[in-house]
């Protein structure tokens, strides 16, 4: 049974979401926003039109969500003072917390992500560090672990390019996550080196190894969001996609690289950003969506030098040894902790299957950023 220390605690969690959404102001602007949708010349320009309806539908779920955390509070008050008349039974009160409780942490956990680019989908590339099976092979168990993560959550997985390792796993993989909600905004919590200590499998001696592997996330730009590429500084080479032998073989150049000379606005200093996409059998398509990653980069550069304090932590600047890994991940021990924020679990094989939901909301908890426009 639920103390009344309990019952208060979530009703002030509920009063602090209202002042912080600014539920008055967010109504206001919903039935601003919903107003111009109604305009007889609303749907002469559909892509402005449909970016209008995704701002609609996205204060309205803001406040749905509140609502429902709302309405939740006030029947736990409820069943709290109706169990005290013999109204109601002990589990059906704790019932009632639970139902709250949760809904509460999923509307606290959404308020961290209130960054532009929180809500976008995202690219996820893993790719393998030193140390040849091994490290492959935990390459592709990150792999396994964030699809099962984007399954879980409604998301959409498309691999745009995978490189297989020399015997089992992959050196290198590049995801496309899509649908669902803020796969972005949970994922970029991810970004840095995840460090493996394990009994390998590979090893005849059965010996206890350490592999590392690096993930880099970045927001998946759409139409809707301008990125100047200079046409001057990108070049192209095709090849033939790998595959699995006999009919599977492309026996045509499918497969694009894409490089491009990025040079950085502020230092000037130079750098080749390549791009391989196999994604489809058309060419077209996978030069269309090679530069759809490209922009993608490019927008995650011109991001992460606005968010500074974001960028000390950014992986792409750590090597892939010891010493830089954000998360260690050692079975023989049952323990995966994060050391950014400390936050742990003796829960591996869970982790292993997407459960990484933890370490997400403790990573927000503990580096929050918040949006300028709703300060």
């Amino acid at each position: 049974m639920i103390t009344a220390d309990q019952l208060k605690d979530v009703q002030e969690r509920t009063e602090a979401l209202h002042r912080y959404l600014n539920i008055e102001k967010m109504q206001v602007e919903y039935e601003e926003e919903e107003l111009r949708t109604q305009a007889p010349d609303f749907w002469d320009d559909v892509a402005r039109a449909q970016e209008q309806m995704k701002k609609v539908k996205g204060l309205e779920k803001w406040l749905k969500g509140y609502h429902e955390v709302r309405w939740l509070a006030d029947e736990l008050q409820l069943a709290f003072e109706f169990y005290h008349d013999d109204m109601v039974t002990e589990e059906e009160v704790d019932a009632d917390y639970k139902k709250v409780t949760e809904a509460l942490e999923k509307l606290e956990l959404k308020n961290m992500l209130r960054q532009k680019e929180d809500p976008m989908d995202c690219v996820l590339k893993i790719n393998s560090g030193a140390g040849g099976t091994e490290s492959q092979d935990w390459a592709a168990m990150l792999m396994r672990m964030y699809m099962r993560w984007a399954d879980a959550h409604g998301h959409k997985v498309t691999v745009s390019n995978l490189q297989e390792g020399d015997e089992a796993g992959i050196k290198s993989v590049t995801m496309e996550i899509e649908g669902g909600e803020y796969a972005y905004g949970y994922l970029k919590s991810e970004s840095g080196v995840h460090r493996l200590v394990r009994v390998s499998p590979f090893n005849a001696q059965g010996k206890r190894m350490t592999s590392f592997a690096s993930v880099f996330v970045s927001p998946l730009v759409d139409d809707t969001i301008e990125v100047f590429v200079d046409p001057s500084k990108v070049s192209w080479d095709t090849f033939r996609s790998s595959g699995a032998g006999g009919q599977n073989v492309n026996k045509v150049e499918t497969g694009v690289r894409l490089r491009y000379q990025y040079v950085d606005p502020d230092t000037g200093e130079e750098e080749e950003i390549l791009i391989e996409n196999t994604e489809s059998r058309k060419q077209l398509e996978n030069r269309n969506n090679a530069m759809r990653l490209l922009k993608s980069q490019l927008y995650d550069r011109a991001m992460k030098k606005r968010l500074e304090a974001q960028a000390k932590i950014e992986a792409g600047k750590k090597k892939i040894e010891w010493g830089s890994q954000i998360r260690s991940y050692v079975f023989d021990d049952r323990r995966v902790k994060d050391h950014r924020t400390n936050y742990q679990t003796t829960d591996v094989d869970g982790v292993m299957d997407g459960k990484i939901d933890g370490f997400i909301k403790a990573y927000l908890m503990e580096f929050p950023i918040v949006d300028e426009d709703n300060n």
